[in-house]
């Protein structure tokens, strides 16, 4: 076993989170810089679409996942905040919320990942 699985898409994780905290950090940053629009990274999930594994298989019905049904995800699109007559399209508000989320999601994968370590290391230990 030369990778595994969850690291690696960890790690990638943490360094979307950064990026994204980036993004917010320099949105907060030129919260009153006249003509400036918010910036957001593109969804997590969006990015892992695109570079998603494809599993393989013997037989096509092994591959065949909750009886070919349709969870029917629903998505809701963000109202956009109020845009300030200096065409500043950053809402301090927004910005803090999105920083929140961040950090709760980076501790959310830490902790997975800690937990994941202890399974590991207790397997090897015997």
């Amino acid at each position: 076993m030369s990778e595994f699985f969850l690291f690696g898409l960890s790690s990638r994780r943490a360094e979307w989170l950064s990026a994204r905290q980036a993004v917010v950090a320099e949105n907060v940053a030129n919260a009153n810089t006249p003509a400036y629009r918010a910036k957001d990274v593109t969804a997590f999930d969006d990015t892992m679409q695109a570079t998603a594994l494809q599993m393989s298989g013997s037989n096509p019905s092994h591959l065949v996942a909750s009886a070919g049904r349709d969870f029917g995800i629903d998505e809701q699109s963000q109202k956009p905040w109020d845009v300030t007559h200096s065409g500043n399209s950053v809402s301090l508000e927004q910005e803090m919320l999105k920083a929140g989320e961040i950090s709760r999601e980076y501790a959310l994968d830490t902790s997975i990942v800690k937990s994941f370590h202890r399974m590991y290391m207790s397997t090897l230990k015997g």
